[in-house]
């Protein structure tokens, strides 16, 4: 069973236009809105797709009475917090080529006993648990270390952790040695403090990443795939994308792919790659799992020198991948 964690959740509603003239009135084409956050993804995707999920996070206000809801219908095993502040509500707004505009509240002030009740659900639930995935942002007053903190006390009941975040978040959480890290080419960028133009300059920025602590780096690299490197070995992988439809959701769907296929090596990474090609294919952060087989190219001798093609490299530019 997978716990997935979500300190920051949300209700986000995805808008599609044609265009988006700044300072104009837009009309959209359609939308809708969904149980998001990160972790919430991730659990929402492993349980669409079979493999048993429970996701905690808090829940407040009117936002969060409708998040709720829409978890019991989604069918979704939760554990919830009750607590003060309203939870947010998110937009992304998704133009024809894929490019998405999102704006994210936010989130609800966490207060210091609100907290620790979260942390608590996560540690009384913690028995049959393969893996915990630490998922989003941080809302303000929860302490910068807290992932660090789950991790530790995590990995010595015998579970492994996965922490998908970014920031200080991220780079605290290496204190507590998690078993893997899913940063974007733009989150890895800053983590280290340079920009990162090849596939090679992500491989050396990870293995970096790994001497802070992490046992193994996922790095989503948008167009370009992703790489794995783990004590064993740097892999990259990629598929073909026919249209991209709306990256909302795909690196939350990569790590439950990751998830998915075994958590370790080139399975998981086929997988991974697999399932955040389909989702980028699908309005929404639902989706039909892909084939990895079929669909996947995996390589360890991938050409280092090859440029990548996402802005999200370099930071401070444009991020296309979530």
């Amino acid at each position: 069973m997978i716990l997935t964690l979500t300190l920051n959740p949300s209700v986000d509603r995805t808008v599609f236009v044609d265009a988006l003239p700044r300072g104009a009135v837009i009309r959209s084409r359609r939308g809708w809105s969904e149980p998001s956050g990160k972790g919430v993804n991730v659990a929402l995707a492993l349980h669409r797709h079979g493999l048993p999920a429970t996701a905690v996070l808090p829940v407040g206000g009117s936002v969060g009475a409708q998040l709720s809801e829409m978890l019991g219908r989604a069918g979704l095993p939760v554990r919830q917090v009750a607590v003060r502040g309203e939870i947010r509500s998110n937009i992304s707004l998704v133009e024809p080529d894929g490019t998405v505009t999102k704006v994210n509240e936010p989130g609800p002030e966490l207060h210091a006993d609100e907290t620790e009740a979260l942390v608590r659900v996560v540690l009384d639930n913690l028995a049959d648990v393969a893996w915990l995935a630490c998922c989003g942002s941080l809302p303000d007053g929860v302490p910068v270390g807290l992932y660090a903190r789950l991790a530790r006390a995590a990995r010595d009941r015998g579970v492994r952790v996965a922490v998908d975040t970014s920031g200080e978040p991220l780079r605290a959480s290496l204190a507590g040695r998690p078993d893997l890290v899913k940063p974007n080419a733009q989150e890895l960028a800053h983590l280290v403090g340079r920009p990162l133009r090849t596939l090679g300059e992500v491989v050396d920025a990870a293995r970096e990443v790994r001497t802070l602590g992490a046992d193994a780096v996922l790095a989503s690299l948008g167009a370009d795939g992703a790489l794995l490197v783990d004590a064993e070995a740097a892999l990259h992988a990629e598929a073909h994308v026919a249209r991209v439809v709306s990256a909302v959701g795909a690196g939350d769907a990569a790590l439950a792919g990751f998830l998915h296929g075994g958590g370790r090596g080139a399975p998981a990474l086929r997988t991974a790659v697999a399932w955040g090609t389909a989702a980028v294919q699908h309005e929404g952060t639902l989706f039909p799992a892909a084939d990895p087989d079929q669909s996947v190219l995996l390589r360890a001798d991938f050409d280092p020198a090859r440029p990548l093609r996402d802005a999200d490299a370099v930071p401070g530019r444009a991020n296309r991948s979530p």
